[in-house]
């Protein structure tokens, strides 16, 4: 059963990453990357378990943090992680790839995600879709889907319809949060895809920004407000 997080309350915590459980099957870990622009920023991910898997949302920022993510995940959790999803070209969402391939673990990203990963020398996820893709972890499904454009234009939202949790990436800002980084953005297309969001996943309890706090439907609404003025 999906409950609304309160203050961050982690179950497992270094100085490179923290893991906070927000459901009975949906955690947040966290990790952080170094900026020129924004200093040293916390970035969310998601994992989702059931029936002794787990699929992560975006991976943490280096190699060194997804290697203890996943051993958190197979000594903590007692599950095995069978895939990643990412869900824009960013390095807050593959910097981590490398461990993942290492371990022979599945990813997945959309076409567009996958094309600018190679373009820009990055590791590349494996298998592509273009509009939507749904995964199962253990007896349940996640869903994937490219609603629009916005922080980038690849970017994808993960849902897990059994405890109504969403993970909007970069694409969703915490409540009070600034624009953020905008150089590959669509700020005029940014409110309208947001909308489609709301809509389509009207039922979720849960969502998850990018960098920040989980919180629920008003992360939705305070993003598309943010955006509707839509000068850089």
């Amino acid at each position: 059963m999906a409950c609304k997080p309160n203050k961050a309350n982690y179950i497992y915590e270094s100085e490179t990453l923290k893991i906070q459980q927000l459901t009975e099957n949906t955690f947040v870990h966290i990790s952080y990357l170094q900026t020129e622009s924004f200093g040293n920023v916390p970035c969310n991910g998601m994992i989702v378990i059931d029936n002794g898997e787990a699929l992560i949302v975006d991976t943490p920022t280096h190699d060194s943090s997804s290697k203890e993510l996943l051993e958190w995940i197979e000594n903590s959790l007692k599950v095995k992680p069978k895939g990643v999803v990412v869900t824009h070209f960013h390095a807050d969402c593959l910097g981590g790839l490398n461990e993942f391939h290492n371990r022979q673990i599945l990813s997945y990203a959309s076409t567009k995600t996958i094309a600018w990963a190679k373009e820009r020398n990055e590791t590349v996820p494996q298998h592509g879709f273009d509009i939507y893709l749904e995964l199962r972890v253990g007896n349940k499904k996640v869903v994937n889907e490219f609603l629009g454009e916005g922080h980038t234009r690849d970017n994808i939202v993960s849902y897990f319809p059994t405890d109504k949790v969403i993970f909007g990436g970069c694409l969703i800002k915490e409540v009070g949060a600034g624009k953020g980084n905008l150089a590959d953005a669509n700020v005029d297309g940014w409110s309208a895809t947001v909308a489609r969001i709301t809509e389509k996943y009207a039922d979720a309890v849960i969502v998850i920004p990018g960098h920040g706090k989980s919180g629920g439907q008003e992360l939705l609404n305070y993003t598309l407000e943010l955006f509707q003025n839509n000068s850089k």
